[in-house]
C-alpha cells in the first residue's frame, strides 16, 4: 500500500511539478482537517500562510506552530496530521528524489536550467 500523500490525501496534496531530481507538493487545509498516515522523503517546507498543527508518529505527538514565510528541513518520515489553529494550512513541500550527485569544480555556484 502506498503512503505517498497525493494519493492518500488527495483533498490536501497535488503535484505542482515534477522532475528527475525533485517533486513539488501544494498542501492545503481548513481548520479541524485532518490526515490520514503518509511519508515525505527528504524535503525543504516553505510556509504560504502561518498555522498550528499536531503531528503524530506512531507514540510520538509533535504540535508545531510555523508562521508564514518560514522556511525548513524535513527528515524522511511517515506521520498524520491535524490543523488544531484557527487558520488554513497552505505550503510547499520541495521532495527529495535521489541523493544529489558528487559535485565536481563545474558545479560551483547557481546553474542555468
Amino acid at each position: 500500500m502506498s503512503l505517498d500523500p497525493v494519493f492518500t490525501n488527495p483533498d490536501h496534496y497535488a503535484v505542482i511539478f515534477e522532475n528527475e531530481r525533485v517533486r513539488v507538493l501544494e498542501y492545503n487545509d481548513t481548520p479541524g482537517d485532518r490526515t490520514t498516515p503518509h511519508e515525505h522523503p527528504e524535503s525543504v517546507m516553505y510556509t504560504l500562510s502561518s498555522f498550528r498543527r499536531r503531528l503524530v508518529s506512531g507514540d510520538i505527538q509533535r504540535d508545531v506552530e510555523m508562521e508564514a514565510g518560514s522556511v525548513g528541513w524535513l527528515s524522511a518520515q511517515v506521520h498524520h496530521g491535524e490543523n488544531i489553529g484557527d487558520t488554513p494550512t497552505r505550503a510547499i513541500f520541495v521532495e527529495l528524489k535521489e541523493p544529489a550527485p558528487t559535485p565536481g569544480p563545474e558545479s560551483l555556484g547557481p546553474q542555468s536550467g
